[in-house]
């Protein structure tokens, strides 16, 4: 038997009629009275009693009807209970992302992922190499920086922006810088990862200008740079939420806070949106939801 035969009988009897059964399916009646044909052929029993003004069921269509009924209702629930299976986050996300993102953002995002959903579970790795999420078998990537063409897909989850700060005793010592080109008369402290490392272009009100300042320090950790500006070193541009405990404990100073630095974009990586498993679109959309808050109050 055919669940369309057997869901053809169901429908007929239930709206008393082939006409109104086909109305109801988006079928034609002719359909629906040749599939209960081969259900009768194939059970070798007449299940319908039909005449002009109505049809009814012999003593054996009733018994098929009857446990039709329980196999339309028992493939429903499996329908049912597969859907919310694969709706629901369950399984080992294995993701990648850069060891400085990972301390920033991702921990804390992991560990709020891992309390609301317990079926997931998380293989992390923080690596400064770009790994290649298909053949090594990764599910998603959280990549800083603009993006090269790439045949994997996106979703922004949003900027990481930046400051330039330098400790008070150090200020106190050179000098406040009052414009960008004061910036020539100090130590800078540069963070070479990335893109970083072709100069800082800061703007306001329309002016764009590039630091020129002498490097005291280049170093591709921006946890070091932060370590040698409070200890009076020099300025160091520095993310936002990494600068922010400090500047709140006064060991940091906003430096030019009128001159804005170009925010750096954040993307999840992965390799297709085609067949996006539920475990992946809910850390991504956890991340998206989370990052103004993780950003902004590390």
């Amino acid at each position: 038997m055919e669940v369309s035969e057997i869901t053809a009988l169901v429908k007929v009897v239930q709206a008393g009629s082939f006409t109104r059964a086909a109305e109801i399916m988006g079928s034609q009646k002719a359909h629906l009275s040749r599939q209960i044909s081969n259900l009768e052929k194939k059970l070798g029993a007449r299940l319908l009693q039909r005449s002009t003004r109505s049809l009814s069921l012999t003593e054996i269509g009733r018994e098929v009807f009857e446990r039709s009924v329980g196999i339309l209702a028992s493939i429903e629930e499996t329908e049912r209970i597969a859907q919310q299976a694969f709706s629901e986050p369950r399984g080992n996300l294995k993701l990648t992302c850069g060891v400085e993102f990972g301390m920033i953002a991702a921990n804390r995002w992991i560990n709020e992922f891992l309390q609301q959903h317990p079926e997931v579970s998380i293989h992390a790795d923080y690596s400064s190499r770009t790994i290649d999420l298909v053949h090594e078998g990764y599910d998603l990537a959280i990549r800083v920086g603009p993006l090269p063409d790439s045949r994997l897909t996106a979703r922004k989850l949003g900027e990481i922006t930046y400051g330039l700060y330098a400790s008070p005793a150090y200020l106190q010592r050179r000098g406040l810088p009052k414009q960008p080109e004061d910036l020539t008369k100090h130590d800078l402290l540069i963070f070479s990862g990335g893109n970083h490392g072709e100069g800082w272009v800061m703007k306001n009100a329309g002016a764009i200008t590039r630091s020129e300042g002498t490097p005291r320090l280049v170093v591709n950790n921006s946890f070091a740079v932060q370590e040698a500006a409070i200890n009076h070193q020099g300025i160091a541009k520095l993310p936002e939420a990494i600068a922010i405990t400090s500047e709140r404990e006064g060991a940091l100073m906003r430096v030019l806070p009128d001159w804005v630095l170009d925010a750096v974009p954040v993307h999840a990586v992965f390799p297709s949106n085609r067949y996006l498993a539920p475990k992946v679109r809910a850390f991504i959309d956890h991340a998206i939801v989370n990052f103004p808050r993780t950003l902004s109050a590390v």
